[in-house]
């Protein structure tokens, strides 16, 4: 695949006419795809595709469109030569664009990792025989992805990983089900059953009559999971940098007033550590690692090549809508076996969904509780918790009110597979927070 790409490239180089240039960005991948339903195959296929995104410029002109190539490069040339000629016929029309910012130094790398997968029938095999006697409904995506950027100048980049994530539900009845995911680039049998037993621990526990509480403020642990969900939502223009200089981003009070979260709290773009290439579709390097919160104080923010040309700073890698893709939070001292006898009594909250802001500019956000949240007293589970909705600031959830950060971290892959198997990843802690607002 890497020298299929290259080919392509030099034969863009030879295309160009006066003083045009181009940028060239390949997504691909081979995938294997895996539906599981009532702890049997609903439905199994592979995926192999190949999308190559094409800029044209000249001057501050460009124009652009994606491609899907076939991998055979006689067929691919003939396609790239009708599409320079559309783009070329578009440029005289389209305005100078004045933030237009590429990456003339030629700064080439390659980064390889052979895939250590075994074959899918075999992972299959493994989950089916761990859910024997359950009812799991869930996927497994598994395969090789790859990622590439060319440009004019004769910068080359180049990207190859194997991965694997399955997600998955152990069902009970109605809304009651106990999800998992396990994920990474060494399948493990005995990891595997380690958290089939442990969303059955779960699943038993929800057989048991649903209990209501009256809304309030409540002691809470948030599994990785759910505290993924709930930062997740820094991407929504929040650590953008552009929207730090618009005023629009939920975080800037901690810019313009200094408003800081607790010390506990340090997080970055952690792109050594993650899945996602350490280059972007504009041929900028990502740095190894990109301090967003440090100690609790607003440290960084995610700066696309756009917002550094219109605002005349350093581009640091981001991807044009300046979010996270490899989510760092640091662990704290709070060890996972003693979660629960530090949480006493209060709720338990392994996932959440339907999160959106309720406030902006304090940084509110609002969501459901899903799946496995029980209530919890005395340091034991004692029943599931009918769904409940919370509201409530990421300025008190992670300033004030945050007791601690589980010293053990989890790391969760993005499980989006609409239209190409994300790239995304987050490493992060659970954390226990006092006085977590649910509102009904």
């Amino acid at each position: 695949m890497r020298d299929y790409f290259y080919r392509l490239a030099a034969f863009l180089d030879g295309a160009l006419q006066g003083g045009e240039q181009y940028t060239c960005w390949l997504a691909a991948e081979a995938s294997d795809f895996v539906r599981f339903n009532r702890s049997a195959i609903r439905q199994a296929g592979h995926v192999a595709q190949r999308y190559l995104t094409l800029r044209l410029i000249d001057g501050l002109r460009h124009a652009s469109c994606t491609l899907a190539v076939a991998g055979d490069l006689e067929t691919d040339r003939a396609l790239l030569t009708g599409a320079i000629e559309g783009l070329r016929a578009q440029l005289p029309d389209l305005p100078p664009d004045p933030h237009l910012l590429l990456s003339c130094e030629v700064r080439s790398t390659e980064r390889t990792v052979a895939s250590r997968l075994p074959d899918t029938a075999a992972m299959v095999g493994e989950v089916l025989a761990a859910a024997r006697g359950h009812d799991l409904v869930g996927i497994l995506a598994a395969g090789p992805i790859w990622r590439g950027f060319a440009n004019s100048y004769g910068q080359r980049n180049w990207h190859e990983s194997a991965s694997f994530h399955l997600d998955w539900s152990l069902y009970h009845q109605g809304d009651k089900a106990a999800k998992a995911s396990y994920a990474g680039f060494d399948w493990d049998g005995g990891a595997l059953r380690a958290r089939f037993d442990s969303a059955a621990a779960q699943l038993a526990m929800l057989r048991q009559a649903p209990v209501g509480i009256a809304p309030g403020a409540y002691r809470a642990y948030l599994a990785p999971a759910a505290l993924n969900d709930i930062l997740g939502m820094l991407n929504w223009d929040c650590v953008s940098e552009k929207a730090l200089r618009t005023r629009q981003s939920p975080l800037r009070r901690m810019r313009d007033e200094g408003l800081r979260l607790n010390d506990a709290v340090t997080l970055a773009e952690n792109t050594a550590a993650g899945l996602a290439p350490g280059f972007q579709a504009d041929g900028f390097l990502k740095p190894e690692r990109v301090a967003l919160f440090e100690q609790g104080r607003l440290a960084g923010s995610m700066i696309s090549p756009r917002t550094a040309k219109e605002y005349g700073i350093a581009a640091n890698g981001a991807d044009a809508n300046e979010g996270m893709v490899s989510l760092d939070l640091a662990g704290g001292d709070l060890p996972l076996s003693q979660v629960l006898a530090q949480l006493d009594t209060g709720v338990f909250i392994g996932n959440l969904w339907y999160l959106n802001f309720s406030d902006r500019s304090s940084c509110r956000l609002t969501g459901m509780t899903r799946f496995a949240t029980f209530w919890v007293e005395n340091g034991e589970i004692k029943a599931p918790l009918n769904v409940m909705r919370f509201d409530d600031s990421l300025f008190r959830m992670l300033g004030d009110k945050l007791v601690g950060l589980t010293r053990e971290r989890e790391l969760l892959i993005d499980s989006d597979s609409y239209g190409a198997r994300s790239t995304a990843s987050a490493l992060l802690p659970g954390a226990l927070i006092k006085d977590f607002t649910f509102v009904l």
